[in-house]
Order: structure tokens, then sequence, then C-alpha cells
């Protein structure tokens, strides 16, 4: 299992760690166990997109050799704030995919959209303990991917509280015992809104999650479902079994953050509060753990847990991930270019809530499919399908 390819190594003190995207919500979760917790981590880097003075301030924290800002407007704002100390600066997409080529054992990558492909494979290629909060790598060049890891020997710890979850109870030395995954869902904020309300939905309100702490691209993702159907997919690659034998469920309380079935009936499920401190310091400890000041479950508290299947017609999403897994070839490139533009689009105020899958699907329909043999060949379906989703925005909507 290329999870599991690399030997568990013993946490020493302290481990050199690398975060991808420090500035982002899941970048920044990372920093506070890493706070908590300085004597067994030392950061050698860090790197942001345009959050100048988050990561200025970062830096003058934990001083890390080298920085690098993914957009080179800030360049000189971040050298006068950082002027004093000895810390190496870049700009641009390359500097990015260096922070992941420097010595650091472990790395978060934690960019959100295909712009982190490249930096973690450049962490994949060194063989490095990988942390991996990037769903949009695995959709877009999976087969890739897991076969890069494998040929470096490289460790991949999922993140993502789903996937973190199945890592915990899957059973990797008995596998055939494995009957299903089962991928729980909150739901999202329009969970029972009715269609005609959902088409109304504003921005703000799709960024509300009702029970996670997450950036405005994923939170919208998760109120139109096309954050699970990312997950099926980056299930599918992460634990090798197939597309049928991955199910999801709406659990609105988001205390079991996902399950695996094995044939005897047995069901095991990981649980705890819906916070992603818990994943990241589990995947920051690995193979051990560390301690959180993560809330705990109250089984006093805790009365009732529900679960309802996902509703295909509010939340086509879902549906349109499962056909593009099956399908193949340049179509999860498509779908995750295609999503992310619609997001933007909707977020800034261009298009309405249910135009999202709408353009994902139109996207999809009209793209000149083939299959991408290189991580090149990826790059340019990925800025293809841009193009094409810009078009399908101005044109339909």
């Amino acid at each position: 299992m290329a999870l599991m390819s690399a030997k568990k190594s013993e946490v020493s003190a302290p481990r050199q760690v690398a975060i991808l995207g420090s500035t982002g919500s899941v970048g920044s979760q990372t920093i506070d166990i890493i706070r908590r917790n300085r004597n067994q981590y030392e950061v050698t880097a860090l790197t942001a997109r345009r959050n100048v003075e988050e990561l200025a301030v970062q830096a003058k924290e934990f001083k890390p050799s080298f920085i690098a800002l993914a957009e080179p407007d800030g360049y000189q704002e971040l050298k006068n704030s950082l002027s004093g100390y000895d810390i190496e600066i870049a700009v641009g997409s390359e500097a990015v995919a260096e922070a992941a080529q420097r010595p650091a054992e472990w790395v978060m990558a934690a960019i959100v959209g295909a712009a982190g492909l490249k930096p973690t494979l450049a962490a994949v290629e060194r063989g490095a303990i990988v942390a991996f909060a990037n769903k949009e790598c695995l959709v877009c060049a999976g087969e890739l991917m897991m076969n890069e890891i494998k040929r470096q020997g490289a460790t991949l710890l999922p993140v993502d509280s789903e996937h973190n979850a199945i890592f915990q109870v899957f059973d990797f030395e008995r596998r055939e015992g494995i009957e299903k995954l089962i991928l729980t869902a909150s739901g999202g904020p329009f969970r029972d809104w009715d269609t005609q309300a959902m088409g109304q939905a504003s921005p703000a309100q799709a960024v509300a999650h009702p029970n996670w702490d997450m950036g405005a691209k994923i939170s919208v993702d998760s109120a139109t479902m096309m954050n699970k159907g990312l997950e099926v997919i980056e299930a599918y690659h992460l634990f090798g079994l197939p597309e049928d034998k991955i199910d999801v469920v709406v659990h609105p309380q988001s205390v079991i953050h996902s399950m695996v079935a094995y044939i005897d009936g047995s069901v095991l499920a990981q649980m705890g509060t819906p916070d992603m401190r818990t994943p990241i310091a589990y995947s920051l400890a690995y193979p051990e753990r560390l301690e959180t000041p993560c809330d705990r479950l109250d089984w006093n508290e805790m009365k009732t847990l529900t679960f309802e299947a996902p509703d295909p017609g509010r939340f086509p999403a879902l549906r349109i991930a499962r056909e593009v897994l099956r399908a193949g070839g340049s179509a999860p490139i498509v779908m995750n270019a295609a999503n992310e533009i619609a997001v933007a689009n909707f977020l800034d105020g261009r298009i309405g809530f249910l135009q999202i899958a709408a353009t994902v699907e139109k996207a999809l329909e009209t793209f000149p499919h083939r299959q991408p043999e290189t991580l090149d060949d990826v790059h340019l379906l990925d800025s293809e399908a841009r193009t094409l989703t810009h078009d399908v925005v101005a044109t339909h909507f």
C-alpha cells in the first residue's frame, strides 16, 4: 500500500517540518499545534499565496531558513517586514516548489486547488513524509502521484478528516476483509433548504459552515457537496477500493468522521469533535500521538447521532464526481478546474449557487477530452479547462 510504503519513523525532537500554504486554514491550524509543542518541531520552510502580513508574523516567530510567496507583488513588503532576519525570501510558483524540496522530514501540503500539485509532488520526489490536505492533487493526477509515491518510498498521510479517519481504522495488513468505505458528510449549510432557496443563496450563507472552520473555497464545496465528490475520487486512489465500494452518508453532527465496513459485519468508526487540529496532530506526530486543545466528546451531552442519504436532486455534484471517476482520462482534471472557476465566480457574485454544478457539467460536456500521460499534460489540460470554463460562464450565465 502506497500510504504505508515508507517505514514508520520514530518521532524525534525536533522533527524538521515545512508548511506549504501556512497562512490558510489548515496551515494556520498546523502552526497552532506546532506552537503548542515547540520543543518537538523545527520549522524550516513556509509558503503563502499572497498573505504577506501573516507570513511575516509566522516567519518572525519560527525563523525558518526559507519562505516563499506565490504572488510576486508582495515581495518588497515581505522583504521590508523581515529586514534583519536571516531568512531567505523567494517569490513565484517555482519558489513554492523549492520550499517543498528543502530538507524537512515532514511536509504539510495545504495549498488549496490545483496550484498545490507541483509543490506536493516535489516533496514526494525526495521521499518525504507528506501530510496531505489537498484533495485536488489526487483528483487531477491520482495515478501519477501514487506511482511516484511508490517509486520514491515517500509516506502519504491524509489530513482531511474523512480520509484521516479511514486511515486510522483501515486494516492495511488484511485488506481482503474490507467490504467498503463510508465517507460522512455534514450536509453543509443548505442540507434542509429547498432548491428554490438554494438558488437565491448568497456567498456569505454558503461559507457559513455549521460545524467546521474552513476557507471560503472549501466551504462552498461543502455546501454543493462537491467536496464529497472530490473525496470519493481521493479515497479511490488512497485506499485502492473501486468506486462502488465507497459510500457517502450525511451525518449532520460531524462526530463520526468516516467508517470502514468489514465483511463480518463490523463497522469501525473514528470519532471526535469537528476540529481539524485532531487529524493535523495525528499526522504531525505519526506514528505517535500528540495532546491537543480540541474539545473532547461529552457522552452525556451527545444524545443523538443521525444519518441520511445525500439528495442527488439538490446536490448533483456528488453524481458528477462519480461519473467523472468512472470516465477517467481528463475528466477529473476538467471537473476540478471547472469547479474552481465556478466557485470563484459565485464568490464574486457573477453566478448563482446552483449554477456552480451547472457550469461544471457544461464544461465537461464541451471539453475535448484526452488521456494525460505526464504532469505537464495535467497542467496543460487544467489550463485549457479553466479557459473553457471562463467561456462557459460568460456565454451561458
